[in-house]
């Protein structure tokens, strides 16, 4: 392996003997944004097929909302992960805030956020996302985060505290989270869940089979525990949970998916096409077809989710607000 990382010079650190990351951000101007991809062969990027076209960001409340992120002193998700939707979500003032920082412990071979040893938790971010949340009026948000397996609880109490934040500064919104599985961080669900989010998400990304090559640093039963666990701890909530298509998975692997989310009594899922951001990143194998969606969309919701998403723009926080209204709608429905 030593020779794969001969181009760099910055140490490497090892995190729970699964992933590697490289200290190179914290150097401006110095190496790639995901330097631990460098040593694996280019990958053909498919030509997107018109259906997953998106017109270019120029709106002017885009233009609004994005001077509020930076305003705030704030990180999107929908900025680092190059999201495809970024134009027509910040338009409607709906961005996806990410906490703890823009460099993430993991190394995924499918994201495209920022890779290598991030930086202290800046302690006054939980009132930055509150009063931006204040400012854009947001009925509904999304608080993500990056991986922070250098934290001793993971970032769990700095969820909690966003969380707590939201509430104080704009108690008329409602708030959901998409957190890291907190892999070997005893009583971090337990600190999340005891600040009560509205709706908890935890994305599985993929079929199992595929761990091991997209998501390495993570494992599928724990995220599933997590997910299960959530509901335990506050059955009032909504718990939530996404995946990807593209990556090698067959219908049949993702029909087993479906069936293990509803065991752990998961309420949203929500389905969309992995785009591959360079060509070091995993290799997108095939797009789904609109007609594909549709009919996981079908099965999905005849194996019991309350709510189903499933396109090929669909991302976890795409249309989250308005899904979040026909979430309790559907559960009234139901009861």
């Amino acid at each position: 392996m030593g020779k794969s990382w001969g181009d760099f010079s910055a140490p490497a650190l090892y995190i729970g003997g699964m992933t590697v990351v490289i200290d190179r951000n914290s150097i401006p101007g110095a190496g790639p944004r995901h330097p631990e991809k460098a040593h694996r062969p280019d990958q053909e990027v498919l030509r997107k097929p018109d259906w997953i076209r998106v017109k270019a960001p120029v709106s002017r409340e885009y233009a609004e909302t994005r001077e509020v992120v930076r305003a705030h002193k704030l990180h999107t998700v929908c900025e680092e992960a190059a999201c495809p939707n970024i134009g027509e979500c910040w338009t409607k003032s709906h961005a996806t805030m990410m906490i703890m920082g823009d460099t993430c412990t993991r190394a995924c071979a499918f994201c495209n956020v920022k890779t290598g040893l991030p930086a202290a938790l800046d302690a006054a971010e939980p009132d930055h996302v509150g009063a931006a949340v204040k400012t854009l009026g947001l009925r509904h948000v999304v608080i993500t985060s990056v991986d922070r397996d250098d934290l001793a609880d993971g970032g769990a109490a700095h969820f909690a505290q966003t969380i707590g934040a939201v509430k104080a500064q704009s108690p008329g919104t409602s708030v959901e989270v998409l957190t890291p599985d907190f892999l070997r961080k005893e009583g971090a669900i337990e600190t999340v869940m005891a600040a009560r989010p509205d709706v908890f998400n935890h994305n599985l990304e993929t079929v199992p089979r595929l761990y091991l090559t997209v998501r390495p640093g993570a494992r599928y039963y724990v995220s599933l525990r997590l997910l299960e666990r959530a509901k335990e701890l506050y059955p009032a909530g909504f718990t939530k949970s996404g995946l990807m298509v593209g990556l090698g998975e067959s219908r049949e692997e993702i029909m087993q998916v479906m069936d293990d989310l509803r065991a752990a009594k998961v309420d949203f899922l929500t389905i969309g096409q992995y785009l591959q951001p360079t060509r070091k990143h995993a290799k997108l194998e095939r797009f789904w077809t609109p007609e594909e969606f549709a009919g996981l969309e079908s099965i999905a919701r005849a194996k019991g989710f309350l709510m189903v998403s499933a396109s090929p723009l669909t991302r976890s926080s795409y249309h989250a607000d308005s899904d979040f209204a026909q979430l309790k709608a559907a559960r009234a429905g139901a009861q």
